[in-house]
């Protein structure tokens, strides 16, 4: 959705992913922070009162309020993988999509965008089926909603095959395979835990067009939204320190907008 005539970037969290009594945690601290909040809806994380109260949050501070689907895993919190068919991946994702909507309408928002969650989100990058599914459910709830999708995945040419709008995503605390996917979470190093090396890949991402995977290879990559994880210790740390590191680069933290 970005384009080379202006310096800006999307900068989207993941949010509202408690459940049971409502916690705020980091939410409160970050969104003001960042211009996207892609917000839980029940199936990996959130209930109703979370959801509710997530998206006020959102509203509050003017942040883009995006559904974020996940698979049917409380316990392990929408990051194993399961099995499931294209039509599965379907009406789950027009399942929550649309629990997440009725709160946005209800509170005199508009939803802005859908990105998957965890193992479906992965799942779908590698998969053209799951992905077609997934795009195809955002469409037909809504087809001027942006499809948020790892950059260069399957999620991203089969939204854009169906005419379904895409963002482009990079991630600030993930290493990256040769293949352009994210490395799985229980690979050493698919964490990124120095705050300046997360830096200069968001700078090598964003300013150069590529990013260096775990075994030195550079490959290009399109950034046009970046995911801040808000869950970990020093996540507001992080997220300031990346606000000023764009800043310093002369890089404005801005909404898409839909086209």
């Amino acid at each position: 959705m970005n384009t080379d005539k202006a310096l800006t970037l999307d900068l989207n969290c993941d949010m509202g992913e408690s459940f049971g009594q409502y916690r705020l945690g980091n939410d409160s601290e970050i969104m003001p922070y960042i211009s996207s909040a892609n917000i839980a809806c029940g199936f990996h994380g959130g209930d109703p009162n979370i959801m509710a109260n997530t998206v006020k949050l959102a509203l509050e501070h003017s942040v883009a309020v995006g559904a974020h689907p996940g698979l049917p895993d409380l316990q392990g919190f929408g990051r194993r993988n399961m099995h499931i068919s294209p039509e599965d991946a379907y009406n789950l994702t027009l399942y929550q999509t649309g629990a997440l909507n009725a709160f946005v309408t209800a509170q005199g928002g508009q939803l802005h965008h859908v990105k998957p969650h965890g193992a479906l989100y992965n799942m779908a990058a590698r998969d053209p089926n799951l992905a077609k599914a997934i795009a195809e459910a955002i469409y037909q709830f809504n087809p001027e909603l942006i499809l948020y999708g790892l950059a260069d995945s399957c999620l991203i040419s089969q939204a854009e095959a169906i005419g379904l709008k895409t963002a482009s995503e990079v991630f600030a605390d993930r290493s990256y395979q040769s293949t352009g996917q994210l490395t799985p979470r229980d690979q050493a190093g698919a964490m990124l835990e120095d705050q300046q090396k997360s830096l200069d890949q968001i700078r090598d991402m964003v300013l150069h067009k590529q990013v260096t995977s775990v075994d030195g290879q550079t490959i290009a990559i399109r950034a046009e939204t970046l995911c801040i994880h808000g869950d970990g210790p020093q996540a507001l740390d992080f997220v300031r320190g990346c606000e000023r590191f764009l800043q310093a680069q002369g890089i404005i933290i801005q909404t898409i907008q839909a086209q």
